[in-house]
């Protein structure tokens, strides 16, 4: 018989390492926060990874999260998974390191930035922010509390790579035109009132967005301005990410924004400081089409004679999601560092207000506003419904 407080016979092998997993105290533990659909998705890779150990999911859906659940306890064989409606009740937890966003557009910031002030290292699912003031406000807050903050776009490195070598391996000459194929904006909704789906809190899935009551269609968030930016940053986020990566323009943004006219601007069009165009739409095969001085490349282009030069990417194994878990170990930052994923979406943001407000725009890429436009610059932000605010 053991006395009281004794140490137990049986230590399971999985708490010294001896499954191949890395004891408990080298461990990152996570909880996942949004994890219907794509949340899911990247709950389902970060259980891949033998370092993690996820704790903790979160929805307001309770189907979601409580499926989640399973799937985690799934992968330990317990039923240790906490499932919660609340993200606080994650963010605010001592033990866990880092958490996964995998919400609705619009929670993307308040999230973040509450789990950095927290103490919790973060990766957000593209489109990081509704607004270009959010994406400030989280590189803030990363840099305040010394916190990882990745952005989640997996494309800009794994599909357009080739593109990156071509491009800035000077095999199209200098750069002078690129086109990317995606969406459109969001827009406002005015759809009527359904009753609410029981497991659904629907206030809580609102947050910080203007009240509107219930319907099916607002849970396909990205149509809607309240929540989203639309295809502009959905896939946007994805393929102008790519553009300015290959471009070398991730670190800044464009000098002017011009609506299309029909006129000499058949479509949206980004100018930078040097010289280069990016378009919305109008390319052939594919999501980009880059032109320089010396030809042509889209995604059917042949890929010979590609030039072999190293461009830095992702650190560690295991692609976006093992860069970031190779940067909460090492604190160094990752590829997509959210200073760099802010560029991306707020070029798609810019976009999306040229379109809305259907007229040519002067931007100051260094102090983030608009040059001699109040209006537009009031679209930076957006009003929170109390009690939400970005801290």
């Amino acid at each position: 018989m053991l006395a009281a407080g004794a140490a137990p016979l049986f230590i399971p092998a999985s708490a010294l390492g001896a499954d191949g997993r890395p004891a408990p105290s080298n461990r990152i533990v996570m909880g996942s926060i949004g994890v219907g659909g794509r949340g899911r998705s990247n709950t389902g890779g970060l259980l891949g990874f033998k370092e993690v150990q996820m704790v903790a999911v979160c929805d307001v859906m309770k189907s979601a999260r409580d499926e989640t659940k399973e799937m985690v306890d799934n992968r330990y064989g317990d039923k240790g998974c906490l499932a919660v409606n609340d993200f606080r009740e994650i963010t605010s937890r001592p033990d866990i390191d880092a958490i996964a966003i995998g919400t609705p557009d619009h929670w993307h910031a308040l999230v973040a930035i509450e789990a950095c002030r927290q103490g919790k290292d973060v990766f957000c699912e593209k489109p990081e922010t509704l607004t270009i003031r959010q994406g400030q406000a989280m590189i803030a807050a990363a840099r305040r509390y010394g916190r990882v903050l990745s952005g989640g776009s997996q494309r800009v490195w794994e599909d357009y790579n080739w593109f990156h070598r071509m491009v800035r391996g000077g095999a199209i000459g200098d750069l002078q035109e690129v086109w990317v194929n995606v969406g459109g904006p969001s827009r406002p909704s005015t759809l009527p009132e359904q009753p609410v789906p029981a497991g659904l809190d629907w206030e809580m899935w609102l947050g910080p967005a203007p009240y509107v009551p219930y319907n099916q269609a607002l849970l396909n968030f990205r149509a809607w301005r309240d929540y989203s930016g639309g295809g502009m940053t959905d896939w946007g986020a994805h393929g102008f990410g790519g553009a300015l990566f290959a471009s070398n323009l991730h670190e800044t943004g464009p000098v002017e924004i011009l609506p299309p006219d029909g006129k000499e601007n058949p479509r949206l069009t980004f100018r930078f400081a040097n010289g280069v165009r990016i378009h919305h739409g109008g390319g052939k095969d594919g999501l980009l089409t880059f032109k320089g001085t010396k030809g042509e490349i889209h995604e059917k282009s042949p890929k010979g004679n590609t030039p072999d030069i190293v461009i830095p990417n992702y650190k560690g194994r295991g692609g976006i999601l093992g860069d970031f878990l190779h940067c909460v170990r090492t604190r160094q930052r990752p590829f997509r560092d959210i200073a760099v994923a802010h560029r991306t979406v707020s070029l798609c943001h810019l976009g999306n207000l040229a379109y809305w407000l259907n007229r040519p725009l002067k931007w100051d890429p260094a102090r983030e506003e608009f040059l001699g436009d109040e209006e537009a610059n009031r679209w930076l932000s957006r009003p929170m419904r109390s009690p939400w605010h970005l801290a």
